[in-house]
């Protein structure tokens, strides 16, 4: 069918779509590349941060065995100010290197390009069909099977390198604290790495999952790209007849309606606005309008059609101002569109009669 989407993305629909914020990116893979990332600072990091852990702990305790030196506002003000120095130390680097690792992520799957435009708030995604459609549509499948697959890989991973390991948990019952400290580090880091890997796995087939949709997003119809085809081949000398010609098109349209409209409101040579109630819609609509050389014309086919031309300057002028051909008269200029209307009526009436 002429409608259905089976072309390709031409690249100025793709330049639209980034334009617009639509990118292909998965929040699984940027997460996985974050746990990664934060594993291996970890990994590399760790002895720092434990140093720096033990020193804050060691100056804590000696702090507490003074505690009259903790009463005063120096003594507070220098503990607190003690503890975020070691936390920005310890801590501070790891973070550093996730935060790094998430920007990263983002700009390589956006190619580093920004849409301002996805920031605007958009109506649209009020919207409760839309909403209901990303509920209950299948990409709401997608998303639960994706859960699903995290938490029993996670699960399956966590029970395959415990398990094995019972044995070994058992038997340091009475070990001294740092060696069951060292080796529970050990065993829980190299949980996590298994578990990041499968989590970068399913982010990569996520990634793939949201290319291809996003993909089939952007098809097009062959009329569609006909038509971009016929935009970008001809010259702007070709274009800007054609704009002409579509115009005057469009004009000869809109005078020829003008013989069926109930009322012409002008002012009296700058504007005129051709109405039209056949009752089918809640109010009269605009099927012409235009000021000065147009409006005269307008009005001269209104006169030569017998169709009542009524002399109203702020009606006119509102009423050019708010309506485009085609549009209903809004509803603040319902009254005076209506005494137009029943005036008309009334001049109609005493002529039949």
């Amino acid at each position: 069918m002429a409608n259905d989407k089976t072309e390709k993305a031409t690249p100025k629909r793709r330049e639209e779509a980034r334009k617009r914020g639509q990118v292909a990116k998965s929040t699984d893979l940027n997460g996985a590349l974050v746990m990664l990332a934060g594993l291996l600072a970890i990994s590399l990091l760790g002895p720092h941060t434990m140093s720096i852990a033990e020193g804050a702990m060691r100056d804590g305790f000696a702090n507490v065995a003074h505690p009259q030196e903790l009463m005063s506002a120096a003594g507070l003000s220098g503990l607190f100010s003690a503890t975020a120095k070691s936390f920005a130390l310890g801590v501070g680097p790891i973070a550093a290197v996730c935060l790094a690792t998430g920007v990263l992520a983002n700009v390589a799957q956006t190619r580093g390009k920004a849409s301002p435009a996805a920031l605007k708030p958009d109506p649209k995604r009020l919207n409760p069909m839309a909403g209901a459609k990303n509920v209950f549509g299948p990409r709401i499948l997608f998303e639960t099977g994706k859960s699903l697959a995290k938490v029993g890989v996670v699960g399956a991973i966590v029970a395959s390198a415990l398990i094995p390991r019972l044995t070994e948990l058992s038997a340091t019952v009475g070990a001294n604290p740092g060696a069951l400290g060292a080796m529970l580090a050990s065993m829980v880091l190299a949980i996590a790495q298994r578990a990041a890997f499968a989590y970068l796995l399913i982010g990569l087939i996520d990634y793939g999952y949201q290319r291809w949709r996003h993909e089939k997003g952007l098809r097009m119809t062959k009329q569609e790209l006909r038509e971009e085809f016929k935009q970008h081949s001809l010259p702007a000398e070709v274009k800007s007849a054609l704009r002409r010609r579509q115009l005057q098109a469009a004009r000869a349209r809109m005078m020829a309606a003008v013989p069926q409209a109930d009322v012409v409101v002008v002012n009296p040579t700058h504007f005129a606005v051709a109405l039209k109630y056949d009752g089918t819609r809640p109010a009269p609509e605009c099927v012409a309008k235009g000021q000065d050389l147009i409006a005269l014309q307008i009005r001269r086919l209104a006169e030569e059609h017998d169709v009542p031309v009524v002399e109203d300057r702020p009606l006119a002028r509102s009423l050019h101002a708010a309506i485009e051909i085609g549009q209903i008269v809004p509803e603040e200029l319902y009254q005076a569109v209506a005494q137009v209307l029943a005036y008309v009526y009334r001049v109609a009436k005493r002529r039949a009669v």
